[in-house]
């Protein structure tokens, strides 16, 4: 039993609504709506805009939880230094199946993100605005909001803002992988650790945060530090956005001040009254047992100080009717397949480990556990980008977490219970619509990353075949209606990302002389 997340769950509050306000009014704030829930956001300095930052304690909210007010400082400094215009990124790459709070963000209050990340490019004096994004209905919102503001890609505009398509896989959502897919590359990480703040988007110095987190700036700009901090906790004050599935019997983003019992959240999403764990911050985080749970409020320090995490705002609760280490299993499946390639310890590494806890789970005995404990061990520390280290981090807890299954396992021959598939995973040929693809889109491959493995001609074989040496040959033409869902999911399931769509390039007629007159005089 595997069902996929909607792109758009369930959106509940605990308390006054900030991020969603409105929310109860309509399924998306446009523009008109969205000034009438939240009020216009006048201009900052960068030096006050920092300041706010650093009083409401803001940090990143997609996992890594890096001082925005910092790394505003990093990107301004870079910038004055080299004497170069920066970037602003909006990284609403949400490539993990068990999260969709950027998602929800993206399709119901993309204004308020806008909001956080103008005020940030405004402040920096940007010419470049990104908003990465991973699925279809996040590009069709995005493009939506920025049309209603007025913004493109067009030269000649103060601000350039466009929006880049990522693959929906893991490692697309990792910052530099963003960066390079903004750049014009792959959206696989580089290889080498860069600071973005240095140099980032086309070389120059960028500003990337999650989708998240410039909304919460945007909130804590129109009402103050003050009132702001007196929402949540005094170290952590504001809301934070949950994505709560697994062992529940209704899966949602919910909107919640810290310093909330974790308990209490999990009772509304429907989890079972004594979970047989829970695992927090999603598939790069932390399992915690049921009192640790019950312990625990929502809040960075408070999860960290029980073996959890609060990551990218992922909780996934399992009954006490699953096999845990099954469950694990299939996430550590899914997670050797999202490697990237680059590497040795993601690409021969995860596998290997996911091999090992199978091997456990098959009666493998001490020598399988050992054999795991040792390559779970070598991934760590040794990665291109934080996705081995993230996925060792999940396997390590899943062996620190289930002793007495692991005992069971290994003892005994198995614990026996089945695996009943309650974390959230991909659905097995999921077709994206047919929105995403532009009209005249064609298919491209990267031939410094394509390795052969003919996946994609299994899936479009109209529009793929192999040639003599193994390599893909592409027809050369458009993508046709009818198959563009499965060309989607041909670039999707590509293991070195190497397929993409490109959009023709669009020749617009030359406006007559009075035309561009007219157009000129407009922007005064």
């Amino acid at each position: 039993m595997n069902v996929p997340l909607p792109d758009v769950p369930e959106v509940r509050v605990v308390g006054l609504p900030q991020l969603t306000s409105g929310f109860d009014l309509v399924e998306r704030l446009d523009l008109s709506m969205h000034l009438k829930v939240h009020g216009p956001l006048e201009p900052m300095t960068g030096e006050r805009l920092a300041e706010l930052a650093e009083a409401i304690s803001l940090c990143g909210r997609g996992g890594a939880g890096f001082p925005f007010g910092r790394k505003l400082r990093a990107v301004a400094k870079a910038s004055i230094r080299r004497g170069v215009r920066p970037a602003v990124v909006i990284n609403g790459s949400e490539g993990e199946p068990a999260c969709r709070k950027d998602t929800v963000l993206l399709n119901r209050a993309p204004h308020l993100i806008l909001d956080g990340a103008l005020l940030a490019a405004e402040a920096l004096g940007a010419r470049t605005l990104v908003v990465a994004v991973t699925r279809n209905s996040t590009e069709i919102s995005v493009r939506a909001a920025l049309a209603e503001r007025g913004l493109s890609d067009r030269r000649g505009q103060q601000l350039r803002a466009r929006v880049v398509r990522t693959p929906e896989r893991m490692v697309s959502g990792e910052a530099s992988a963003v960066i390079r897919a903004a750049s014009g590359g792959p959206a696989l990480p580089p290889g080498r650790r860069e600071r973005a703040a240095e140099s980032g988007v086309g070389g120059a110095p960028t500003l990337l945060s999650n989708a998240e987190t410039y909304a919460q700036l945007a909130v804590a700009a129109r009402i103050g530090s003050r009132r702001y901090g007196h929402t949540g906790l005094p170290d952590e004050p504001g809301t934070v956005l949950l994505t709560v599935s697994g062992s529940v019997s209704r899966p949602m983003v919910i909107e919640v001040p810290t310093g909330v019992p974790l308990r209490y959240v999990l009772q509304l999403a429907g989890a079972p009254p004594m979970p047989q764990g829970v695992l927090t911050g999603g598939y790069h985080g932390n399992w915690i047992d049921a009192e640790s749970a019950h312990d625990a409020v929502v809040s960075v320090r408070s999860l960290a100080a029980v073996g959890g995490a609060l990551g990218a705002g992922a909780v996934l609760p399992i009954t006490p009717e699953t096999c845990p280490l099954g469950e694990s299993l299939r996430i550590a499946n899914w997670l050797a397949a999202e490697t990237a390639g680059q590497c040795g310890p993601c690409k021969l590494g995860l596998p290997a480990a996911a091999g090992g806890l199978s091997d456990v789970l098959n009666g493998g005995g001490p020598a399988a556990l050992a054999a795991l404990r040792e390559v779970t061990q070598a991934v760590k520390g040794r990665g291109a980008c934080k996705h081995p280290d993230g996925s060792a981090r999940f396997l390590s807890s899943t062996l620190s977490a289930f002793t007495d299954d692991l005992a069971a396992h290994v003892l005994d021959g198995g614990c026996g219970r089945d695996t009943l598939g309650v974390l959230p995973l991909p659905a097995a040929g999921h077709q994206d619509l047919e929105e995403s693809i532009p009209s005249g889109g064609s298919l491209a491959v990267d031939w410094t990353l394509c390795q052969g493995h003919g996946l994609c001609a299994d899936i479009l074989p109209e529009l793929i075949r192999l040639g003599p040496d193994g390599y893909p040959v592409l027809a050369d033409a458009a993508v046709p209606m009818h198959l563009r869902g499965r060309a989607q999911r041909a670039v999707r399931c590509c293991p070195a990302l190497a397929l993409r769509i490109e959009q023709a390039p669009v020749r617009r007629p030359a406006l007559p002389s009075t035309g561009r007159k007219a157009l000129g005089s407009g922007r005064g």
